[in-house]
């Protein structure tokens, strides 16, 4: 079963998106904020990660920026669900290793067929993808 880690500060944002995800068959865990997300990404090493930009303690730049710094993540696939929808938002996330950055609002189909593209394609996936 594929492991995705939701790390998202605003509860029902993450509530809806671990059931969306625990619906549709895959393992959802889930954090609060940057700092226990990046501790459990270390821990759990999920198939894939959903971040928020703006968090408390560790925003998601500082979470990327961490996985990315340790041999055992550096490759977990990473997509940023934010509301930060400015160009150099976007363009920071996506040179820090993102592969996917979402702007909300967003669908959930949006979400789920991002989620799918990157899974398929994380391995030998050249560029990240911009979703607008």
């Amino acid at each position: 079963m594929t492991k995705i880690l939701v790390i998202e500060d605003e509860e029902s944002v993450r509530e809806n998106i671990v059931e969306l995800l625990d619906t549709e068959g895959f393992e959802a865990i889930s954090a609060k904020n940057g700092r226990i997300g990046l501790s459990l990404a270390q821990k759990e090493l999920p198939d894939l990660i959903l971040c928020d930009v703006r968090m408390p303690e560790l925003d998601g730049y500082g979470v990327l920026t961490g996985l990315r710094s340790e041999p055992k993540t550096a490759a977990i696939p990473f997509i940023f669900l934010t509301a930060k929808a400015a160009k150099t938002d976007l363009s920071l996330g996506l040179e820090l290793g993102a592969n996917a950055y979402i702007t909300k609002p967003f669908t959930l189909v949006e979400v789920l067929d991002r989620i799918e593209e990157t899974l398929l394609h994380a391995p030998a996936q050249a560029a990240p993808i911009e979703i607008r």
